[in-house]
């Protein structure tokens, strides 16, 4: 997506009003916040449509080949959807490609093709990217689609029919580059190469010239009020909270109407105007409608529009918190449940740009830390209100402490033959590990179980609000608190012959493959490949990884435990290699840590 056609109007002739008995003021009940039953599974009797959730990327511009911030968002809303669905929830998530525009238009005749030849092209590319990294999207929408065509042409005339699209003279600066009308603020003087002086944007740095044309404006500033009542109503509309705030801030101007279309002979890669052969519906108004076009609008849109979650970059943050809501309005239809918007990725404190040749390959990058290394390295160091710095270096430290040492080595540990030759899933005996104190086990150990057990309902809190990170750290430190519960006891030291020492031994290893068990079922949204060997390893089965199945120790507390005794899963080798440095003193990769490294 790309920046809005925005700027302030002046009409040729009399001035177009806003009748207001055309427009009936927007039902409060469309922006209600979904029941909280349906936003946490709390319960097993939730109705079909309560159990249903939709979850959007936005859809990425075909004008260059996907960077690290487009695989961030798809990893994002990836984790949201494999979290629903462990839930219980049956979870739509769409991404796909915008692929009309002045910018696509231009772009393809300099590489000598038609525009649908070259969308293809691209979008091929990002949809090989999402393959290649797990994101299971169940809808990929192409705004050349003819599915999407008829939606758009419909939302059009809706707001038409509205009174709310007027046709007018207007004039503005304007960025051919970022495809967007600015106003007088929003630009500043500049110097080209050559020392002319030029008018760029602010937020872009593009060059702007004044332009002027004939084409439908939409009654944006007809809606303030009611996107304030929006946003004060409904404090979670909008997150993280900085953004929500920024939002509100931005409605206390008024609101300029907008341009949603442009004349035909400077645009013909897009969608005509419905009834006006000369205009083409502007791209940005094109590219949001496919969130409904996904939900099956206009016919088959209710059972999923109620339920409509947005992942989106801080950039394009008005697109879908002021004008969208605006247009959604418009329409009499239901503004979305969440827009969760998060932040961008620096390298090396720098902005990623072509010119600094620091833009990072996210397809390379996942080949060269694995799927799941690259996936968990962007969720557990990503923070949602705050820009986040990349490089290679910091991959490398994060993933092999976190998940060949601290994960991998837990795993190794428990599995190895010299302390479970058996290879089973070991008896846990309450003697020995009693619910008060008095047998083997020591306070820090009944900490561990404390935070263990609570562990679920933590991470729950942080998949929703998709703060990932805070997650991955309360997983992280629950994983260090495990590991030193095996170092303080020192199992490899029990002696096996003694039928005390080896009670103690096997509940040692029972509990920590509890714990094991429940690291990698919540762990399934972030490395679904990871977590799948962690679990075959242990012989969870499929039917047994769900977020029902969270019940941890049950032995503990006087129940029965279906996996004790149960053989484990073969082994498959080391849950995740160490990475080498990528620079010159690179480090020798260490051998799997198996019986023969048990401390």
């Amino acid at each position: 997506m790309r920046l809005p056609f925005l700027f302030v109007t002046r009409a040729r002739g009399s001035v177009l009003r806003l009748q207001l008995r055309q427009f009936l003021s927007p039902d409060p009940a469309l922006w209600k916040p979904q029941s909280s039953t349906a936003l946490r599974f709390t319960s097993t009797q939730l109705s079909k449509e309560d159990m249903s959730f939709y979850i959007t990327t936005p859809i990425f511009y075909v004008n260059a080949s996907p960077h690290l911030g487009h695989l961030y968002s798809a990893v994002i809303a990836d984790c949201l959807h494999r979290y629903k669905v462990l839930q219980g929830f049956n979870s739509k998530f769409a991404t796909g490609t915008d692929e009309h525009g002045l910018k696509i238009q231009q772009a393809a005749k300099a590489a000598g093709k038609d525009p649908l030849t070259f969308c293809t092209d691209v979008s091929a590319r990002f949809k090989h990217l999402f393959s290649s990294c797990s994101i299971s999207y169940t809808d990929y929408i192409r705004t050349t689609q003819q599915r999407h065509r008829q939606a758009v042409e419909h939302f059009w005339s809706v707001l038409q029919n509205k009174g709310l699209i007027y046709k007018g003279s207007y004039e503005g600066w304007y960025s051919t580059q970022d495809e967007s009308f600015l106003t007088p603020s929003q630009v500043s003087d500049a110097l080209d190469s050559s020392g002319k002086e030029i008018k760029v944007s602010l937020e872009s740095g593009h060059k702007v010239e004044w332009m002027k044309e004939e084409n439908y404006m939409f009654r944006l500033s007809a809606f303030r009020t009611h996107l304030l009542d929006w946003l004060r109503g409904n404090p979670r509309a909008v997150q993280p909270e900085r953004f929500h705030q920024a939002v509100l801030q931005w409605l206390q101007e008024d609101l300029p109407d907008l341009s949603v279309s442009r004349q035909r002979s400077r645009l013909q890669w897009g969608i005509p105007v419905p009834g006006d052969a000369e205009q083409t519906i502007y791209v940005w108004l094109d590219a949001l409608v496919n969130y409904l076009t996904v939900a099956g609008y206009p016919d088959k849109h209710d059972r999923w529009w109620h339920v409509a979650h947005h992942v989106i970059g801080k950039d394009i943050l008005k697109f879908h918190a002021i004008y969208w809501p605006a247009f959604l309005l418009g329409a009499g239809l239901p503004l979305p449940q969440v827009v969760h918007v998060h932040s961008h990725w620096t390298v090396e404190g720098r902005k990623m740009s072509k010119s600094l040749g620091n833009v990072v390959d996210p397809l390379e990058r996942s080949q060269m830390f694995t799927t799941d290394g690259i996936r968990y390295f962007l969720l557990r160091q990503g923070v949602p209100d705050s820009d986040c710095d990349y490089t290679d270096d910091k991959v490398i430290k994060v993933l092999n402490a976190e998940l060949t040492d601290s994960l991998g080595g837990l795993l190794n540990r428990c599995t190895a033959p010299a302390l479970n030759p058996a290879q089973i899933y070991p008896s846990f005996c309450p003697q020995s590990f009693p619910r008060e104190q008095g047998g083997r086990a020591v306070v820090e150990d009944y900490h561990m179980l404390d935070a263990v057990k609570g562990l679920p309902a933590v991470v729950e809190v942080h998949y929703e609000s998709l703060d990932v990170y805070k997650a991955l750290e309360a997983i992280s430190a629950c994983v260090r608190q495990t590991n030193g519960f095996v170092q303080r006891h020192t199992p490899w030291k029990l002696d096996m012959r003694d039928s005390k020492d080896q009670r103690w031994l096997d509940t040692i290893i029972h509990v920590s493959l509890e714990c094991l068990r429940i690291y990698g079922t919540l762990l399934q949204p972030i490395v679904p490949e990871i977590s799948d060997r962690l679990l075959s390893r242990l012989s969870v089965q499929p039917s047994e990884r769900s977020w029902a199945a969270l019940n941890f120790l049950p032995r503990y507390g006087g129940m029965d435990c279906p996996f004790e005794g149960r053989a484990l899963g073969s082994d498959s080798g080391v849950l995740f290699s160490r990475l080498e440095s990528q620079k010159g003193d690179k480090q020798k990769p260490k051998k799997a840590k198996k019986s023969a490294n048990l401390k």
